[in-house]
This record gives structure tokens, C-alpha cells and sequence, in this order.
């Protein structure tokens, strides 16, 4: 046998300056120059160094019912307590504070059904219906601590519920409104959930999503639910069990929905939400936030890499049922004193340039969005975003997942016109806010998240807990805390050590592999879960399918490791073509030898499949397992989170 061949080197020397203006007129380099510090690289050390006064510094830029007696309290590690004895809401401080300031005529939201129709909302009105809402679920008997869950579909009473449980002090658990029964009522169950609040349907193409069809049979299975709320979206014909079913129009009319309600004062400890991972095994984990920390984290990250303006127009093209839409949708922007875009439907519906529509009806100068929605759109060419005037974006931003190259650089030339950075962020579920990205002043390398946001410590280390050199695969690690982490899981929280905080004693264990090259830059591989390991090299499936998608005729792909009685693994792949390529045995030879050209011999593919569609999650994650499954032959497992 012959001796396995070496992968290439990436090449990592590709920098994207930013302008002058740019950096000159930053909020980073704003806070640089208080502190006395004329670099972005001197702001960073000094806030490793003098951690706690940072955080400090973010949290007094936000009101404060009591202040805090100490900032970080580590002596339960690694139950981490951030702003100890203060007392807060953050609801006081998204809505609260501008309804009672000149912003409270400003526009906070901005929303767009898929049929067109569009809703909008000052801080002043957000600030009468989130009220209101809070009111009606005081009627209903909620109460400070309970755990209200939310399913509902992309439309503006999603984020007023979250914000009028926080308002009253109760914790809400969003499920993602594509999940199907046996998901809802499992985190019902586990929430112990006494109130439901989900809606007729939701649009999605042109089609209705029947929630409350499905919210029955999760009921059915839950007894803990007492009351249902049910928004009116679709007004199609539902059933209604008497005595828990209420439609929320109809208590929005009566009196007990006063447009007058008081925010609750609660613990920076205090919960605020619960957040179940998607996981793919396994029970789901309910990932607990609180108000205090994860307030300070979610407004100086948005801040400061979104480099957030009085007159910005920003979208964030997520879900609020995901992390992301938690404290890039609902929450950050709000307490940042900014105009939001919502857009109910699918980026390509009812053509490939609904989103770029979007962008240039609301002048919208901040999108981001995921690899994912950026590939899926580039399959449609350059034509359909040439149909429309970008020219208001300043910056882009990905999240999810890493972003290749290639996607990287449609997304900066074609959306971006080679003028607005791309804040490629790096962060969990479980972490809250951004971990590892860009600020604007900040040189970018297509692919890398680049370092560790201010405050913020990160490595790459081997297994036994020492650093990895420069391009060696190891585990992403933090090496701090930082204010917006989860406290621990729901009901669970001896999950939480096992999981988090043993594989590295006294660092957070991200799960992700990822490399460090010879400027500190990091590069996420992917989740080790997503490693193939191909005759002794550790190849990310994300390697590979960057390496696909490079090519001209690729516009996604998806790569698995299938058991190889030489091999260890044989990689197999996924494509999906762009639209005016066909599939041969010409072009699957031509793209073997491309990938190995790109990464080398080694992560050649054993086989490609030409597919239409791959396996995803709505929030547009592939579900590997599920092709590893069908490749196999295998039970494909809960498919519940699955788009399609």
C-alpha cells in the first residue's frame, strides 16, 4: 500500500483591508482612543488585561435599577455568576428607556409578510403591545419564574412575547416553529410549560404551516399545558378546545389588556430565557441565559462589530427562534437604539431577488445572514442582485456555520460592491454573543472568523490541554469566562460540567475542531462530529465542501465519511450544481480532481452524488447524519428538524 500523500496548506497570506473612513469612524477605535490606545491590537490586550473593568465599562453604558457589587464571582466554577447583586430587566433597557427618550417616534421594527404586507412599530408602539401582551399572560397566571413556551411563525408577536415574559419576569422557551410535535412536546415537557402560545399557521411559499394543528398533538402529549394563546396569521379554520384555547385578538380588546404595565425588577442572575439545542442525539439540552450578563454581551458585541449607528437599517435574516435571532433580532438591536428589518418567507420566494428587493426598499446597510442563504443564492447567478441598487449596505455578516472562500467573495463583491466588511462571527448557542470576529478595522482573510472578540480568550490546543502550532488541527477552546455564557442546562446541570467544562479543566470545551495560522487568525473547521478521518489525516467536511464549491459548476455540497476497509473512511459528496451545469462522469472526475488539486490527493472523493437538495434544517444547517443514514441504508433517526 502506498504511503498516504500530504494535504495542502490553505493559503492564509489574502487580506481585505478596510478603509480609512472605516476605521477612523468606528465605535471600537472610539473606545480605543478613551482608554488612550491608538490600535485595535492594543485595545485587545488591554482588555485581557484589565477584563473586569471592560465588561464594567459595557454594562455602565445601560441603566441599572441597584448596581452591582463585584462584576464576575468564579467561585463556584464553572458556575460563573457576572454582576453580582445587580438589578436589572432587560426589557428596561430595549424598550423601556427609548419609549421614555426622543427615540420613542423612532422606528424599532420594520416587518414584511411574504405576500408583501408590511407592519411597522416605534419604540413607542413596541412598547404599548409588548404592555399589553404582558398583561394578558398575567390574566392567564403567569408569574415571576415560570417558563413560558413560544411557537409561533416569523411575524412580529414572536419577539413581543419574548419581550413581555422578560418584562414580567417569567422565562420564555422559544421552539422554532418548523419543528414538528414530538419536538414541541418534549421541551414542553421539560420546561413544565403551563402556557402555550402558538398561532393558526404561518406562511411559508405561499403555503400555510398548520402550528396549531401540530401544537394539539403536542399538547396532547403534554398535560402541564393549561392555556394556549393563539395568534391569528393564516385565518384558516383551527380547532379550539373550550377552556385552554384563547385567541389573542380577542384579549387584546378586553380591559385586562392595559397598554400600561410595570417591569418586573429581577437579578442579573436571574433566567430570561430557555433555549433548546437542535442536537441531532441525544435529549435536547436546555441552554439557560439570564438577564444581567447576557444583556451587557449581546449590546457591546452588536456594538462593536456591527458598529451599530443612530441612522443604520439592520437585518439579521434569521429566526428569532434560533440563538441568533435571541440576541441579533430581538434583543441587541433593541437595546442598541436600532431600526430592525423582518422579512417573514424564504430568501428566493416568489423569485431569487426577494431579499435584494428587501435591501433596496428599506435601505437596508447591515445584513447578516448565513453561508448557507449565501450559497443557495449565489446558484442564481449575479443577474437577479444586479436588478437592484445595494448601494445603502455598509457592512455584511455571516453566522452559522464557516463560510467558504468562495461564498466569501460573492458575497463581498456581488452584494457588497468590495466596499463593506464581512464580520464573519464564530459563537454557540451556549456562548450567547459573538466569540471569535471581526470588528471593521480589522483585516479580513476569507474563510477565517479571525480572532477573539475584546475580552475575549481563545486557543487551539491538543488533547492533552497544550497549544497547537501554527495550521494544527485542535480543539477551539475558551479560556475565560465572559458575561453572556449559560449558566447551566434546565433541570440538568451536571449535563452541564460533563459537557462543557471536563474534556479541558477550567476551560469551556467548544466541541469544534479549528487551526491557528501564523498571524493568530483562527479557521473553525467544523464540529468534530464533522471530521472524516481518511488514512490517518483528519479532514473537516467543511474543507472539502469549500473545496466544491470553489468550483464554477458547484453551488453547494455536502460531504460525509463512509466506513473504508483500507481507508478508515472514504469521503463521499453531495453537490448541488449551479443552474446551467448538468451532472456527467466527466464533470464528477473533473471535480475529484479539483478538490485534490485544492486540499490534495488525499481528500479526493470516492464518489459524488449530483442531488437537487440536501438535507437541512430550517435554519439551514445540513444534517449530515441524515445522508450518512441514507448512504448506508441506514434508519435515518428524528428527521423533525428537517426544512423539508
Amino acid at each position: 500500500m502506498s504511503e498516504p500523500q500530504e494535504m495542502t496548506t490553505p493559503d492564509h497570506s489574502e487580506l481585505f483591508h478596510p478603509s480609512e473612513s472605516i476605521v477612523e469612524n468606528s465605535n471600537v477605535m472610539a473606545y480605543a482612543r478613551s482608554k488612550g490606545l491608538s490600535s485595535y491590537e492594543a485595545l485587545y490586550q488591554w482588555t485581557l488585561d484589565n477584563n473586569e473593568e471592560f465588561w464594567a465599562d459595557m454594562a455602565n453604558e445601560l441603566e441599572w435599577y441597584e448596581p452591582w457589587t463585584k462584576v464576575l464571582d468564579d467561585s463556584q466554577k464553572p458556575f460563573f455568576k457576572w454582576f453580582v447583586d445587580g438589578k436589572t430587566n432587560i426589557v428596561h433597557n430595549a424598550i423601556d428607556r427609548h419609549a421614555r427618550s426622543w427615540r420613542k417616534n423612532k422606528l424599532a421594527l420594520v416587518w414584511e409578510g411574504e405576500d408583501g404586507t408590511q407592519r411597522t412599530f416605534s419604540y413607542h408602539a413596541l412598547n404599548r403591545e409588548v404592555n399589553k401582551m404582558a398583561n394578558v399572560l398575567k390574566s392567564v397566571g403567569v408569574k415571576k419564574g415560570d417558563i413560558v413556551t413560544i411557537y409561533l411563525p416569523r411575524i412580529p408577536e414572536l419577539p413581543m412575547f419574548m419581550l413581555a415574559c422578560a418584562k414580567i419576569g417569567a422565562a420564555h422557551s422559544v421552539v422554532y416553529g418548523g419543528f414538528s410535535e414530538a419536538a414541541l412536546a418534549d421541551r414542553l415537557a421539560d420546561a413544565q410549560s403551563k402556557v402555550l402560545i402558538t398561532a393558526d399557521g404561518g406562511f411559508m411559499r405561499a403555503k400555510i404551516i398548520e402550528l396549531k394543528k401540530i401544537a394539539d398533538e403536542a399538547m396532547s402529549r403534554t398535560p402541564t399545558v393549561q392555556t394556549c394563546l393563539v395568534v391569528k396569521r393564516t385565518g384558516h379554520d383551527v380547532n379550539m378546545e373550550l377552556g385552554r384555547d384563547l385567541w389573542l385578538h380577542e384579549l387584546m380588546g378586553l380591559p385586562i389588556a392595559s397598554a400600561e404595565c410595570e417591569t418586573e425588577v429581577v437579578d442579573a442572575e436571574d433566567p430570561l430565557f430557555i433555549l433548546y439545542t437542535s442536537g441531532t442525539t441525544g435529549k435536547p439540552k436546555g441552554v439557560v441565559h439570564t438577564h444581567g450578563g447576557y444583556m451587557v454581551g449581546i449590546y457591546a458585541t452588536l456594538k462593536m462589530v456591527f458598529d451599530m449607528k443612530e441612522d443604520d437599517r439592520y437585518w439579521c435574516a434569521a429566526d428569532p427562534g434560533w440563538i441568533t435571532g435571541h440576541s441579533y433580532i430581538v434583543y441587541s438591536p433593541l437595546i442598541n437604539g436600532a431600526t430592525s428589518i423582518m422579512y417573514e418567507g424564504a430568501p428566493n420566494y416568489p423569485f431569487p431577488d426577494r431579499w435584494w428587493s428587501i435591501v433596496s426598499r428599506h435601505s437596508v446597510t447591515i445584513l447578516y445572514t448565513s453561508p448557507t442563504a449565501i450559497r443557495g443564492l449565489m446558484r442564481f447567478g449575479e443577474a437577479w442582485p444586479s436588478r437592484h441598487d445595494l448601494s445603502s449596505l455598509r457592512l455584511l455578516g455571516s453566522v452559522g456555520e464557516p463560510i467558504n472562500p468562495e461564498a466569501w467573495k460573492w458575497f463581498y463583491g456581488v452584494i457588497g460592491g468590495e466596499r463593506c466588511p464581512i464580520m464573519d462571527t464564530w459563537w454557540q448557542t451556549e456562548t450567547g454573543h459573538f466569540m471569535i470576529t471581526p470588528t471593521p478595522v480589522v483585516p479580513l482573510k476569507p474563510g477565517s472568523a479571525t480572532k477573539a472578540f475584546l475580552g475575549v480568550e481563545v486557543d487551539v490546543l491538543h488533547e492533552d490541554g497544550t497549544s497547537c502550532g501554527a495550521n494544527e488541527d485542535g480543539l477551539l477552546t475558551l479560556k475565560r469566562p465572559w458575561p453572556g455564557m449559560m449558566r447551566t442546562i434546565l433541570n440538568d446541570p451536571q449535563r452541564y460540567v460533563d459537557t462543557y467544562w471536563t474534556k479541558l479543566p477550567s476551560m469551556y470545551a467548544a466541541g469544534d475542531s479549528a487551526r491557528k495560522d501564523e498571524d493568530g487568525y483562527i479557521w473553525v473547521i467544523g464540529r468534530l462530529d464533522d471530521v472524516i478521518k481518511v488514512s490517518g489525516y483528519r479532514l473537516g467536511t467543511a474543507e472539502v465542501e469549500s473545496a466544491l464549491v470553489s468550483h464554477p459548476a458547484v453551488a453547494e455540497a455536502a460531504a460525509i465519511g463512509l466506513p473504508h476497509e483500507v481507508k478508515g473512511n472514504a469521503i463521499h459528496a453531495f453537490v448541488i450544481l449551479r443552474a446551467t451545469f448538468e451532472g456527467s462522469p466527466k464533470l464528477e472526475d473533473e471535480l475529484r480532481s479539483h478538490v485534490g488539486h485544492e486540499l490534495g490527493p488525499i481528500a479526493r472523493p470516492d464518489q459524488i452524488t449530483f442531488v437537487s437538495s440536501l438535507p437541512k434544517t430550517r435554519s439551514g444547517k445540513i444534517m449530515r447524519r441524515v445522508l450518512k443514514a441514507r448512504a448506508q441504508g441506514l434508519p435515518e433517526g428524528d428527521v423533525s428538524t428537517l426544512e423539508e
